[in-house]
């Protein structure tokens, strides 16, 4: 068991979470896929819920609503980033370029929390913890192994997210189409463009799950009413990969390791 027992590094991913129309159906989805257990929270924190593998936290589902006059977010997985300071990480996300979605605010006791979209676009979360520092296992079937970020200029989100996170960018010999974003020399997630993709898709952070085995991921997640966005490819020195979408829309990959995660 990959288990985190201690704080996160900040500027580390410490956090995932769903938005999502329907919480129950998604639940029940990634139960079924993941095998998390999870149920709707109280309404002191909106229902938010917690989701865990082995009684250990590994994401938080949400139901997406309303944001006063504004619609409902877009049906997504957010990567949280860990900070020792979330109204300073808010001030040097705006200081270089990026968007404050949802300011600072208070999780209750547990920590602080914001939300933000860098300078090509890519939304992503801020977690400072306080009595909750994030997930429990990662580098493991069922919990989050790989973020990683595709925009139209890899450089410049480099520059932006050590300027605003304290990551710093550097290539990845074993992974050369990646740029390696690390904290304190660690890689902690990769860049790419976007060259490869669709048009019309966002920049945007894409979570990645371990799994024990790709393909008949995919076809429980198929069977489930899920959709694939990129079928299962194998990546040298990597794994076999996925990229997927769930049956209300947010998209995720899967992979299974060719080598374990690194601690």
């Amino acid at each position: 068991m990959s288990e985190v027992t201690g704080p996160y590094e900040p500027g580390t991913p410490c956090w995932i979470d769903l938005m999502t129309p329907d919480q129950q159906a998604a639940l029940d989805f990634y139960r079924d896929l993941f095998g998390w257990q999870g149920e709707i929270g109280s309404e002191e924190f909106g229902g938010y819920s917690v989701c865990t593998l082995k009684g250990k936290s590994v994401a938080g589902v949400m139901k997406s609503m309303p944001m006063g006059d504004q619609p409902p977010p877009p049906t997504a997985w957010t990567t949280y980033f860990s900070s020792a300071d979330a109204d300073a990480t808010q001030a040097a996300i705006s200081a270089n370029g990026g968007t404050v979605i949802s300011p600072v605010m208070d999780v209750g006791t547990i920590g602080r929390m914001l939300i933000a979209a860098d300078p090509q676009g890519a939304v992503f979360g801020v977690w400072q913890p306080l009595e909750f520092p994030g997930a429990q296992i990662v580098n493991e079937p069922g919990a989050l192994v790989w973020n990683q970020l595709s925009t139209p200029d890899p450089e410049a989100a480099g520059t932006f997210y050590q300027a605003a996170l304290g990551l710093v960018a550097g290539p990845m010999p074993e992974m050369p189409e990646f740029t390696g974003l690390m904290v304190k020399g660690r890689v902690i997630g990769g860049v790419q463009g976007m060259e490869n993709l669709p048009a019309g898709v966002p920049p945007h952070w894409l979570v990645n799950f371990a799994v024990d085995d790709t393909d008949s991921t995919v076809d429980a997640l198929v069977r489930a009413g899920g959709s694939v966005m990129a079928p299962a490819f194998d990546m040298e020195k990597v794994g076999r990969m996925a990229v997927l979408q769930d049956p209300q829309g947010a998209a995720f990959a899967v992979v299974s390791l060719s080598a374990p995660v690194p601690s």
